[in-house]
């Protein structure tokens, strides 16, 4: 199996639930797991009843779970605070100041996150590390970063020397760091990239979208789970017999289009927002076969 799993999709069509059902199984099976959410409104401690912070911490509960979440403002300060401190020595004030000005724009807090998600893709201490990203737009723009870096890089060199990112010499360092993480998300035999999605029109149409704009990038997802499937013993009623036949047809849409493993989970009558709960969803993904889907190594 792939050592790195990520979950991506729309907003609401439970990522976060699939990803948390994951690590559980994952850890339940003896692997040292560590669950990732890139997710600036992630709900994860609400999922899993307990704080949960950006340092990894053990779940309670599940014996080879830990869980840590992205804040893009602790990742920020931390990038700032790495790229000054070699100049406090020497540079004077007014110069170092001008120099913290620049870092303060949104780009260094896109890059400070990335920078911290790349920290999280190089921790053996784990067997598996499964991500539950933001929604689809927010993930390619976190995945896009590094691809006009060279240009950019190459042009402040000949200028100041001094980009919104921080001083050129580190960037160029932190670019190589980033080259090979980027690579490590394109190979196939180390990442495993599951969309999510729900039997709805724009769920699908952003489902295409997201998996044309990967494979530009140079990533491909291999499974697409498709969430929240009316049971057939559900649909004797009239609304939810209407509403699964518009799934079906939906469905069959998504598997025409898609050269991708599909998977199908029901709508549940009740919400995943326990262990427990995660524990029993994870068991069912065992037994569709998806945790067992082999990745040569």
């Amino acid at each position: 199996m792939a050592e790195y799993l990520f979950f991506s999709g729309k907003g609401g069509v439970g990522k976060t639930t699939m990803a948390s059902a994951t690590a559980v199984a994952l850890a339940r099976q003896g692997l040292r797991t560590l669950l990732v959410t890139t997710d600036p409104a992630s709900n994860l401690a609400d999922v899993f009843e307990q704080p949960i912070g950006p340092e990894a911490i053990p779940i309670t509960g599940v014996n080879g779970l830990w869980a840590l979440e992205i804040d893009p403002d602790a990742a920020t300060s931390a990038y700032k605070e790495r790229a000054l401190e070699p100049l406090r020595a020497i540079l004077p004030e007014a110069l170092l100041a001008s120099v913290e000005e620049q870092m303060s724009g949104p780009c260094t807090e896109e890059i400070a996150s990335f920078d911290r998600f790349i920290a999280c893709l190089q921790m053996p201490e784990y067997d598996r590390i499964v991500f539950d990203t933001a929604p689809t737009g927010h993930t390619l723009r976190l995945l896009e970063l590094p691809a006009g870096w060279s240009t950019h890089i190459e042009a402040s060199a000949r200028g100041s020397g001094q980009t919104c990112l921080g001083p050129v010499d580190a960037l160029a360092a932190s670019k190589a760091d980033y080259d090979r993480a980027v690579a490590l998300l394109r190979s196939p035999e180390a990442t495993r990239f599951v969309l999510v999605t729900q039997p709805e029109r724009t769920s699908l149409e952003e489902t295409l979208r997201a998996d044309a704009e990967l494979h530009a990038l140079g990533i491909t997802p291999r499974d697409l789970i498709i969430n929240g499937v009316i049971p057939e013993t559900a649909a004797d009623h009239p609304f939810f017999h209407s509403r699964r036949q518009m799934q079906e047809r939906i469905i069959a849409d998504l598997r025409a289009q898609f050269a991708l493993t599909i998977w199908q989970m029901p709508l549940l009558d009740h919400d995943i927002a326990s262990v427990t709960s995660l524990r029993k969803l994870g068991e069912d993904l065992e037994r569709l076969g998806f945790l067992a889907v082999p990745v040569a190594r």
